[in-house]
């Protein structure tokens, strides 16, 4: 059977080498990919053209422009298929069109995959393996199509059947559940990814109520998605609650500490209590909130070191917030000068010299204070704000005691360091001669 469509396959092509419509056949070839191949690179053009959009957004759209010129080339296939069908022979399209399809296949899947695993741009190397393999499985499908040998790989796997139980199932159909399982799973996938790509750019909302929408949608997407699939394949939902209370009785035993920290995350996004950017101490951690997932927070220390906290810390420990409700931060630094400089001066000197750092406000101006007085000097206090904790308080501290230095020094106040005398109280030795001791130890 399958020799007989390979060699009427073969005839069908020869024979369309002596039919007169054989040009009609290829010019329509021609011009399906020359129009899909220009609107895939106009499109792309127009999408690197776009400065507006970020990079891994215009990534995505350059994916998704990849699939337009093979899409565009089996539809004006299709369109040509159906026209010349009344008036000549259309074995050559019919070649072409399996070719062509399963070229938009795989672009539209890898389009799917990329959007889905790797939205900042950059590509993994097991993503690329995989795209590799699904690549070469589609083409090896093609060939078996056109060839004749996909209805008889498809009948001999649909005899081979295998007991689950009670039931019997064929390889066929465990095959189709799976690709419809994964199928629905990427889609589902790549619409919470862009269904959080969208919420993210509503500026309206509150950062935390962003992130909850988009995490919660995401999981109803693909809740939905598998119980879809399952119902597709004939699988009796109702099993369904012997694994809910089997996973029931998981959380409460050993997985109670996991499940915390997911509740404990959606209720840090929900009370609002932190937001991404926000400066935060928690026991010894310390750093910018970068990320709030659904089981820990990503703290990006000033030093470069990111902290991975669980959620469940953030909500039964304490927790400074440098910007809750609001970004201004009061910093201060301490300074001795000698008794006989003139306080008030010396108070002012301080004070400029702290307005003159640029992350120090002019609108709440730095204040400076006598604090007390020491052993070896007037002790002042300056105290200025900043409202920006994300850039850390060292920097600005370092600035404000450089300007104060070179202030003082400017105006010739000194600065007091500790000085100690010591006297000897009653008669002073005489001085022995060094080889009298010597000689007085060699005796001992």
């Amino acid at each position: 059977m399958t020799e007989l469509r390979l060699n009427r396959l073969i005839d069908d092509l020869l024979g369309d080498l002596t039919d007169p419509g054989l040009m009609w056949q290829v010019g329509a070839i021609a011009l399906s990919i020359l129009l899909g191949w220009g609107l895939s690179r106009l499109l792309r053009t127009w999408l690197r053209g776009g400065d507006s959009q970020t990079g891994a957004r215009r990534f995505g759209m350059e994916s998704f422009g990849r699939v337009v010129g093979p899409l565009t080339i089996v539809c004006l296939l299709a369109l040509s298929q159906v026209v010349l069908a009344r008036w000549h022979h259309i074995n050559l399209i019919k070649l072409a069109l399996p070719i062509f399809g399963s070229l938009a296949v795989i672009r539209f899947v890898f389009y799917l995959l990329r959007r889905v695993f790797s939205r900042h741009g950059e590509i993994g190397a097991a993503l690329l393996t995989f795209e590799k393999i699904f690549q070469l499985v589609v083409w090896v499908a093609v060939a078996l199509y056109i060839l004749g040998y996909w209805d008889d790989i498809h009948r001999y796997l649909d005899h081979i059947e295998v007991h689950l139980g009670k039931n019997k199932v064929t390889v066929a159909e465990i095959l189709q559940a799976a690709v419809s399982v994964v199928v629905l799973l990427v889609l589902a996938m790549w619409a919470g990814a862009a269904l959080e790509e969208r919420l993210m750019h509503v500026e309206t909302l509150h950062s935390n109520l962003r992130v909850v929408m988009a995490r919660v949608g995401r999981a109803v997407l693909i809740v939905v998605a598998v119980l879809f699939s399952l119902n597709m394949v004939g699988i009796d939902l109702t099993v369904l609650s012997v694994f809910g209370g089997a996973l029931g009785v998981g959380l409460g035993f050993g997985l109670q500490k996991i499940a915390s920290n997911y509740v404990s995350g959606f209720i840090i996004l929900l009370d609002r209590s932190l937001a991404i950017g926000d400066m935060i101490t928690v026991d010894k951690f310390s750093g910018r909130v970068a990320r709030i997932n659904t089981r820990y927070t990503v703290l990006a220390g000033l030093d470069g070191v990111e902290s991975i906290v669980p959620n469940e810390m953030l909500v039964s420990g304490v927790v400074q917030n440098s910007s809750l409700t609001s970004k201004y931060v009061w910093l201060g630094t301490k300074v001795s000068v000698a008794y006989d400089t003139d306080l008030d001066f010396a108070l002012k000197l301080l004070e400029e010299a702290a307005a003159s750092v640029p992350r120090v406000l002019t609108e709440r101006p730095p204040a400076a204070t006598l604090l007390n007085f020491g052993a070896d000097g007037l002790e002042l206090q300056l105290g200025f704000w900043i409202n920006d904790p994300e850039n850390g308080r060292g920097g600005v501290t370092s600035d404000v005691n450089r300007a104060i230095w070179k202030a003082l020094k400017d105006n010739q106040i000194s600065v007091p360091f500790p000085q100690r005398e010591m006297r000897i109280v009653g008669p002073v030795p005489a001085a022995v001669p060094l080889p009298e001791m010597r000689q007085a130890g060699d005796e001992r």
